[in-house]
């Protein structure tokens, strides 16, 4: 073989966490708005939209960690060590989330606002936590040589605590547009009216972060702003404004799919960005993927059963989504 197979092990990284990102960051956001909806039968119909295909979304979580495990294990080693307070914070929230779907449906009526509370805060301390390990992440980890020198503590920050938020915000956004698209009736026109709001909060957060990262760290800067990368790079920020404007017009028209669309295309720019920050970088600031990689021979091995797997996973992934598509109403139940 003649590729290089870090870069491709890179790339099955990079699309793991996006699909995380894009396919769990919307049922989460449904947790999220939770307080902003408080009648139960709207409640049972926020639910039942993710409630066949949730824990299907979490796959590509595992895929993204088992994948940094095989193919970088000197990144997979720093990353929990520098980050595993907010890591293990966003799992719990995660716990507590799934159990509150098996529960809230099978509870009593005067115990069910438990299950609810569960629910939202599971859903809010998963979307916060994983804000914060990006930031922490994107700030830099202390390292000396392939050591870690930092603290438990160092996520502990300005920056991560406000990425914190934006995630928030953006998996909000997903949920709230993911709601507009598999709802009708007061319940949508409730989603439509939030969504503006949250483009708007979005917009801002996007780019308090865009002029926060290069203020702080000279080389994310040089890669955006110096010539020619920024002839390259220039159509990011713009395309996040052209869908952002189209993101807010197709709410007004009261459009049913184009909102949750646009929404999804706001976290992939932004992601994007993310990436073009980082590159070539596993472990910022200066730990590149090539000197945090596994063997090759570890990579090629590891990398035949996982292109294996993707495609039955696409598959199942698809299948369940067109067996569960449509509108989702209120005498629908959840088994």
């Amino acid at each position: 073989m003649n590729f290089d197979v870090t870069i491709v092990w890179a790339i099955i990284i990079f699309f793991g966490v996006m699909m995380y990102v894009v396919m769990d960051g919307f049922d989460l956001g449904i947790g999220i708005l939770y307080p902003f909806v408080p009648k139960r039968e709207h409640r049972d119909v926020m639910m039942n939209t993710v409630a066949p295909v949730w824990d299907g979304n979490e796959t590509w979580l595992v895929l993204g960690g088992a994948g940094l495990f095989a193919a970088f294990p000197l990144a997979y080693a720093v990353i929990l060590s520098a980050l595993y307070l907010p890591l293990i914070f966003m799992l719990l929230g995660l716990i507590f989330r799934g159990v509150a779907f098996e529960f809230r449906f099978k509870a009593h009526d005067h115990e069910r606002h438990i299950w609810d509370k569960a629910f939202i805060g599971g859903s809010a301390i998963a979307a916060f936590f994983q804000g914060v390990t990006l930031g922490a992440y994107l700030d830099g980890i202390k390292m000396n040589g392939h050591e870690y020198i930092g603290g438990a503590f160092d996520w502990l920050a300005p920056f991560p605590l406000f990425t914190g938020v934006g995630v928030l915000l953006a998996y909000s956004l997903l949920g709230c547009c993911w709601l507009i698209w598999k709802t009708e009736g007061d319940l949508q026109k409730r989603m439509l009216q939030i969504a503006i709001p949250l483009s708007w909060l979005i917009l801002g957060a996007i780019g308090v972060i865009s002029i926060w990262t290069p203020l702080t760290h000279a080389a994310i800067a040089q890669r955006w702003f110096s010539f020619p990368q920024i002839l390259w790079f220039s159509p990011v920020p713009i395309l996040v404004a052209i869908t952002m404007f189209l993101l807010i017009a197709s709410i007004k028209k009261s459009h049913d799919f184009k909102p949750f669309l646009f929404a999804l295309c706001i976290i992939f720019l932004g992601y994007t960005g993310l990436a073009i920050s980082l590159w070539p970088n596993i472990i910022p600031p200066n730990i590149s993927i090539w000197e945090a990689a596994a063997p090759r021979q570890s990579q090629v091995f590891a990398l035949v059963g996982t292109l294996f797997i993707i495609p039955f996973i696409l598959a199942y992934t698809g299948w369940s989504y067109y067996v569960f598509r449509g509108k989702v109403r209120v005498d629908d139940g959840y088994h």
